[in-house]
């Protein structure tokens, strides 16, 4: 005798399979992450990110009215800077007419109802490309800080509605919260990146902004002093609870897909939004695979953003995010 539950009973065709599914993708899960350039009329293609572009201001306009249009309310800027602007220091970060200043004015100007997020670290402004100030050989963690929280506040102040501490240093959420209030940017958000490990999927990130770490005597050739060993787990818990008592309103976790055990070890413990940013290597990937003809594109795409989702995110910074809104 068969059992009387036939649990395919469920999936005989697209109707009752839409009907219960438990997992559900919009564009208002989407945050756009969007890489800006000085110059006019520059839409520059990313070599190791196919069919995605640094932007100049004039064309990051267009390009944001598009996203609007697809429903997509929300973009995380980026900056690439020119190199005789970096130092170790990252002073240009806090020029308040600077690429990142005068971006977040752009963007605001253009939709004045989307959602700014903004990259807060030292490494595209750093001559070293570390997220933080380099001193006899050590990223130094304290005097960081008092940058990142000043580079925060200049965001703030040309209109970004949250900044987004992408650095991993330690306390740093706290003294960027502090550096707001006392300016009375009170509304102003945090999204921090708070189990943000140190992945081998940030390459073609990098080449997107030029903001590797320099191959150097004495400089580390890697961030793993700050960002989290991909082995651990547990540790992420500690590093996202940290920042929620410093003053985070959502956190991230980064890379994706293969931190999926994190996204829902964080989405059932803590109260606040969870972020994930599915990043450059993910992206480049699939790319890659269904230029090859080995994938589909499309299918696998809309099938990890919806793993990506189903483990607990809130939300999703993915450069996928247009071609998804467009289908979905």
């Amino acid at each position: 005798m068969f059992p009387l539950q036939r649990h395919r009973r469920l999936r005989q065709n697209e109707s009752i399979r839409s009907l219960i599914r438990e997992t559900h993708l919009s564009p208002n899960d989407f945050i756009v992450p969007l890489f800006v350039v000085e110059g006019k009329g520059v839409k520059d293609e990313i070599a190791s990110m196919p069919n995605y572009y640094r932007f100049s201001l004039d064309l990051l306009t267009k390009e944001v009215k598009e996203l609007w249009q697809l429903g997509l309310k929300s973009v995380l800027l980026f900056v690439k800077v020119d190199e005789k602007l970096k130092d170790n220091r990252g002073e240009e970060a806090v020029n308040p007419n600077g690429l990142m200043q005068r971006a977040i004015r752009t963007v605001k100007e253009a939709v004045p109802e989307m959602l700014v997020m903004t990259d807060v670290a030292l490494d595209p402004y750093s001559i070293y490309g570390h997220d933080g100030i380099v001193d006899q050989g050590k990223i130094v963690n304290d005097r960081t800080n008092s940058f990142l929280a000043q580079m925060a506040l200049s965001h703030a102040q040309a209109g970004a509605d949250f900044v987004a501490p992408s650095d991993m240093m330690d306390g740093r959420i706290l003294e960027i919260r502090s550096v707001l209030e006392d300016a009375h940017f009170t509304d102003v958000g945090i999204m921090s990146y708070s189990a943000k490990f140190a992945s081998a999927f940030y390459g073609p990130f990098r080449d997107a902004l030029d903001s590797a770490p320099v191959d150097a005597k004495d400089i580390p050739k890697d961030k793993k002093t700050y960002q989290m060993d991909p082995a651990n787990r547990s540790e992420a818990l500690k590093e996202t609870f940290a920042d929620i008592d410093e003053g985070a309103d959502i956190v991230m976790v980064k890379p994706g897909l293969c931190y999926l055990d994190i996204v829902r070890d964080l989405s059932n413990e803590v109260e606040v939004p969870v972020a994930v940013y599915q990043v450059s290597g993910e992206y480049a990937m699939i790319k890659a695979a269904s230029e090859k003809g080995w994938l589909d594109h499309d299918e696998v795409m809309l099938e990890q953003l919806t793993a990506i989702k189903r483990a607990g995110a809130s939300m999703i910074a993915s450069y996928f995010a247009k071609d998804a809104a467009k289908l979905l």
